[in-house]
């Protein structure tokens, strides 16, 4: 039996974040991550979900420096985002919102990203256990809180503080959670990964030299149904890009009208594969003059399974940690990513910060007031706008766009959303008294599903 200040479990962005952070401070960090091979990956990580990539105040958010990231991580920097519905576009060129770097954001290499933190967690002399899964926890409170984790060979490892970091999935976390709420209220209820995420399916094209747009993100909004369902292009290296999109698991074609939704056909049968939905935004957008298949074909040389990749999204709201019990939910796990801002690196990164600095100074206490901080602002908005676009129809989305494209062009204060800049579009002030009522019902941390009172134990 091994003895170990923090475990943690995973060993993604929030998971390699809290192992440095708890290094850093002299407490014997372990990350146990369950490994999956790459093609792109030479060594045993987590399951990266390949990001689009950071916004300027995402850097902020996460607590990272440009600087620090090396350049080979880094795959382009951006100008700016298109969205795009049925009829309408609107170029962003600015989020709106003060930051330190210079540029709109800029696209990763996930994959190397990970490795990137998993390195400097281990040059602060953290642990990382890679190709090692956790099959079970169980946690004694009699004399404060000790941890045993099962691990997949058998062997048995505690911890007096633990960091569950596992991601989207959960697995752990739910089973860890569940014996520490009241009856009728689940952690594995409400984190169920096929209720409580998206699914996210993407390819590596290589695009003609002509199309390809090195510095802008693309998103097409209104072209598939689902509640934050859509498809993207995000530039990489060498006139390649991803190509992919998100949507709910679960969906029945019967409940929309194929009729209303450009990627959708009259006679589907059920909701399109993501390999098709990609097939079918490739040749709606270029079918005309180029042989898609042909012209922009696959770069099997990267993801995870000759150029695609299939992956989870949190698209729920996050929870609270039971940090009496010594536990810290960071990350993915605590649904602190969305499906709606493709992902969550920033707050995952953050999150785990936090909770490894924490466990390490005998403080986790104040660990689900420091998120709240950190991240409260970030979480509060994308919840409240997920709110007010659910629904939205290819109309409504198209509505929405032409707002916010006459929003941008009367802006002189480099906001993007506000009371004057609404007035000056046709529709601005009710999206915006839509947008600030939901924000509302999120106030004082209500957009947390658990709280840490509700635990019991």
């Amino acid at each position: 039996m091994t003895d170990v200040d923090v475990a943690i479990v995973g060993g993604g962005p929030a998971g390699s974040a809290a192992a440095r952070a708890a290094a850093e401070r002299g407490a014997d960090a372990v990350v146990y991550e369950k490994g999956v091979p790459r093609a792109d990956r030479e060594r045993l990580g987590p399951d990266s979900t390949d990001a689009a990539g950071f916004l300027d105040y995402w850097l902020d958010v996460a607590d990272l420096d440009f600087a620090d990231i090396p350049e080979d991580v880094v795959e382009h920097e951006l100008d700016d985002a298109e969205f795009i519905g049925p009829s309408e576009s609107v170029a962003v060129g600015r989020t709106g919102i003060d930051a330190d770097y210079d540029h709109f954001g800029f696209t990763f290499h996930r994959a190397k990203f990970d490795d990137w933190l998993r390195d400097r967690a281990e040059e602060a002399g953290a642990r990382y256990e890679a190709g090692t899964s956790v099959k079970s926890v169980d946690t004694d409170l009699s004399d404060g809180h000790e941890h045993t984790l099962t691990l997949g060979d058998g062997d048995e490892v505690t911890a007096e503080y633990l960091i569950l970091a596992d991601g989207p999935q959960r697995q752990v976390t739910m089973r860890v959670l569940d014996p520490l709420l009241p009856d009728g209220k689940k952690a594995s209820e409400l984190l169920s990964p096929p209720t409580a995420n998206h699914i996210a399916y993407q390819e590596y094209r290589r695009f003609p030299e002509e199309l390809f747009d090195e510095r802008s993100l693309k998103f097409w909004w209104g072209w598939m149904p689902g509640e934050t369902a859509y498809p993207w292009v995000f530039p990489n290296r060498n006139n390649v890009a991803r190509v992919g999109l998100t949507m709910p698991i679960g969906m029945d074609v019967d409940d929309f009208d194929a009729s209303e939704w450009r990627l959708l056909r009259e006679d589907d049968e059920q909701i399109p594969s993501g390999k098709e939905y990609v097939r079918r935004l490739l040749e709606d957008l270029y079918g005309d003059e180029y042989d898609v298949e042909a012209d922009f074909p696959l770069a099997e040389d990267h993801g995870k399974s000759k150029g695609t990749e299939t992956y989870p999204i949190s698209s729920t709201r996050p929870i609270e940690s039971p940090t009496g019990a010594g536990i810290a939910v960071a990350g993915g796990a605590m649904g602190t990513t969305s499906a709606f801002h493709e992902g969550g690196d920033h707050v995952a990164h953050r999150t785990g910060k936090l909770a490894g600095k924490l466990a390490a100074e005998g403080r986790l206490g104040e660990y689900n007031d420091a998120w709240h901080d950190a991240i409260g602002t970030e979480i509060r908005r994308n919840v409240a706008m997920a709110d007010v676009v659910g629904d939205f129809d290819p109309d409504q989305w198209d509505k929405t766009i032409r707002v916010t494209r006459q929003m941008l062009e009367s802006s002189d204060s480099g906001k993007i959303l506000s009371k004057s800049n609404a007035r000056s579009a046709a529709g601005g002030l009710k999206l915006y008294s839509q947008y600030k009522r939901a924000k509302f019902r999120y106030r004082k941390g209500k957009y947390a599903q658990i709280r840490e009172s509700e635990y019991s134990f």
